[in-house]
């Protein structure tokens, strides 16, 4: 991983919610092992492998962009799975839910604000803008049949 990457604030708080949310999922009730355990520890990691994803292809604004809009849907996604453990009773620790519901909300709006940034303001790394395109285009179509 890129070492530009932990200078990243939506990156560090997405890893650090992921790492919150795992432990949690570990305490819940054995019923839970297989509904909505696996699903919130999924979506929260997402977060934050969507946004290294991204990262690694931030030369490419429109793709770069596709990857956060992923890592805010499964915020999103995250968030829901948070409210319905609590609303069955399956996270019965308020706080613990309050906390990570609050830290996700903040996630969200935080990565929407770096979306409307990279929207706007997106700039090819120094490093990358000498790299041709053409390297990452497929190569073209032979008009000859083989035989």
């Amino acid at each position: 991983m890129e070492p530009g990457l932990q200078k990243v604030e939506v990156y560090r708080i997405a890893h650090e919610l992921a790492v919150r949310t795992h432990v949690m999922s570990l305490n819940l009730p054995t019923f839970e092992r297989f509904e909505e355990a696996p699903q919130v520890r999924r979506s929260s990691k997402r977060v934050s492998a969507s946004i290294v994803e991204g990262y690694a292809q931030r030369k490419y604004k429109a793709l770069y962009l596709s990857y956060l809009y992923r890592a805010l849907g499964s915020s999103d996604e995250t968030q829901e799975h948070l409210l319905l453990l609590k609303d069955t009773g399956s996270l019965a620790d308020r706080a613990v839910h309050e906390e990570l519901a609050t830290k996700s909300a903040e996630l969200s709006r935080k990565l929407f604000r770096f979306i409307q940034g990279v929207e706007q303001l997106h700039e090819v790394p120094n490093y990358l803008s000498d790299v041709p395109l053409e390297a990452f285009e497929p190569a073209p179509e032979d008009d000859e049949p083989l035989g």
